[in-house]
């Protein structure tokens, strides 16, 4: 049976069944405290808001969304994807997700997907669903399930936070990747996207700072390059040029 995580009551109930089936998560939960359930549009404006925050941070990804949905009123595939590059590009779309965003609408375009159906499938089918997409990876797809359409058993395995909450969470020796991670999870089904709300919880507690922004590939911090100049002198020797250029 798929189970579906529309209201705060059903990840509540969610919750409890799930530390029934591993104790472990009992103080883990107890130190996460009260977390509520968070939920996106589905549809293919929930796809494209997903795809925008890839490897972003969270204000980086709000800002280019809501420029997009903005370009688009209304928000419509054939719209978005028959849109100029340039114009797309100057909404702050990298072409990857330029070529993502497209390939998506011409799939509901063509019929090749039915984003309806796929939210009454199986977790699993669900997400080989997805991500025979172009620009649809596993991280995206599983976000896609859990918060667009509140699938109570996806879980994104190769997302950081998750992973080091995870490991905070059992005391492991190093941070599990994503199979390792998702060999961890088989004993949470079919409740595993309740465990990632949890484990996204503690992650919150314990590191002081969200974690749902986060995946496998994470972008350098912008501040390096200017911590850089800072340390450089201002009038550099002739040995510090001859360095920088054969850099």
């Amino acid at each position: 049976m798929t189970h579906f995580l529309h209201t705060q009551a059903d990840l509540d109930a969610g919750l409890a069944k799930l530390i029934l089936a591993d104790p472990r998560l009992k103080p883990v939960a107890e130190k996460a405290g009260v977390f509520g359930l968070r939920r996106r549009e589905a549809g293919y404006a929930g796809l494209c808001a997903i795809v925008c925050g890839q490897q972003l941070s969270t204000a980086s990804a709000a800002a280019i969304r809501d420029r997009l949905f903005k370009a688009f009123e209304p928000f419509h595939h054939d719209t978005v994807r028959k849109a100029r590059t340039d114009k797309l590009k100057r909404l702050g779309l990298s072409m990857p997700k330029i070529k993502a965003i497209r390939a998506i609408g011409t799939a509901l375009s063509k019929g090749h997907i039915d984003l309806d159906a796929v939210g009454d499938m199986e977790a699993d089918a669900a997400h080989q669903t997805l991500i025979a997409l172009h620009g649809i990876g596993p991280w995206t797809a599983d976000i896609y399930l859990l918060f667009c359409l509140g699938h109570a058993d996806a879980f994104p395995a190769g997302d950081l936070a998750v992973q080091e909450a995870a490991r905070i969470a059992f005391d492991l020796r190093k941070r599990p990747d994503a199979k390792a991670l998702t060999k961890m999870a088989e004993a949470w089904r079919p409740w595993r996207g309740v465990a990632a709300h949890l484990l996204w919880a503690y992650y919150h507690v314990v590191k002081r700072r969200e974690g749902i922004s986060l995946q496998s590939a994470n972008p350098k911090p912008k501040t390096t390059r200017k911590a850089v100049r800072k340390t450089s002198p201002t009038k550099p020797t002739k040995t510090t040029k001859r360095k920088k250029t054969n850099g």
